[in-house]
């Protein structure tokens, strides 16, 4: 998502913010702005870097009063259509990151981000807030939760994960997340699929580095209702993967011992980068039991050493003696998000949280 969102950074779209703006202001110097924006640094620099740029000349080429630019702002961006959303639109949160945090800006500030957020997301620029203002910020975030807006509900919770992905982790909710549960709280019922989407993934931050207070907190909620209950269980995926038994009680999922594993076996001793890899098993269960059956692939890394990625295959409940047989395939193509190296791998089957067995095969250059 993030090489994406980078490349709707371009001149087309800069050059259509520019002249967005000088239709409102109309001695804006739009070619300038521009030709600063698309300097040669340019194709160098990544998603947050291009939207800092933006950022940057919109506060060189706006007036000087921080009032005046967010008004020229708030004009340019009721332009767009009702229900308009795109990510690509963070440069305007982003303009009160770096030009609103003097105290004096406060009340203008907060205002322009709960504005911005419906059009794009204020959840990097909110951060900084936070960060030096936290007990007035989080006052803020709280009263968000209640906000009309599903945008602004779920600024509340995503401008708070302790880790969120591109953002300024927050240090301090990272050691003592119980600031966050209040905004959490407020928001395990939403209504809204994005919000709680949000606050799932606010729930797995914080279980990476306290994860039995996460236990804890799934087990208050889960069997409330089906959004909690959706939230809980995708808040706690990450300890699922890890096997963590508490939490695996918490679903339902059977002790490993009450199934019987059968014929894991690979269908080659290789493959090679750019092919697939089968292996398949059989699995009985002793007595009636829910089961959840992953699979760990040990990657062969850039510097030899090897790195676990853990893959779901199914969830389900079987009959006591009933039986399922399964074959899945892994792909060793190259991604994006994943480079393959030749060497050792292996694939261990997890059932239950628990491993089952591992097999080794060689990963070959492509053919």
């Amino acid at each position: 998502m993030a090489e994406l969102l980078k490349n709707k950074y371009n001149y087309e779209s800069v050059h259509e913010l520019a002249l967005s703006i000088r239709a409102v202001y109309h001695s804006f110097q739009a070619d300038d702005f521009v030709n600063d924006i698309m300097d040669e640094t340019w194709e160098e620099l990544g998603l947050k870097s291009r939207m800092r740029q933006i950022a940057i000349n919109l506060g060189k080429y706006l007036p000087a009063d921080y009032e005046q630019a967010l008004g020229i702002l708030d004009k340019v961006i009721a332009d767009y259509p009702a229900g308009f959303n795109d990510f690509s639109l963070m440069y305007f949160p982003d303009f009160v990151e770096v030009y609103g945090q003097d105290e004096s800006h406060w009340d203008l500030s907060i205002a322009a981000l709960e504005r911005y957020t419906p059009f794009s997301s204020s959840e990097f620029a909110v951060r900084p807030f936070i960060i030096n203002h936290e007990e007035r910020m989080m006052s803020q975030m709280v009263a968000w939760t209640r906000h009309d807006n599903e945008h602004v509900r779920r600024l509340a919770s995503e401008g708070c994960r302790p880790q969120l992905p591109w953002g300024q982790a927050l240090a301090s909710f990272k050691k003592d997340p119980s600031p966050v549960l209040g905004i959490l709280e407020q928001l395990q019922a939403d209504p809204s699929l994005y919000v709680r989407k949000s606050v799932a993934n606010n729930l797995n931050d914080i279980s990476k580095t306290h994860p039995d207070l996460v236990a804890e907190i799934a087990r208050d909620w889960y069997g409330q209702n089906e959004h909690t209950d959706w939230i809980v269980k995708h808040g706690c995926r990450t300890l699922l993967k890890k096997g963590n038994r508490d939490v695996l009680s918490i679903f339902g999922f059977a002790d490993a011992d009450d199934i019987n594993v059968d014929g894991f076996t690979l269908d080659a001793a290789s493959t090679s980068i750019g092919e697939n890899i089968a292996f398949s098993f059989k699995i009985e269960a002793k007595k009636a039991a829910k089961v959840r059956l992953e699979y760990g692939i040990d990657y062969v890394k850039a510097n030899g050493k090897r790195n676990r990625k853990i893959f779901q295959i199914s969830e389900l409940s079987l009959k006591k003696d009933e039986e399922k047989v399964y074959t899945k395939t892994h792909s060793f193509v190259n991604r994006s998000t994943r480079k393959h190296y030749t060497g050792l791998h292996s694939v261990t089957l997890i059932v239950n949280g628990i491993e089952q067995g591992t097999l080794n095969f060689e990963v070959l250059s492509a053919k």
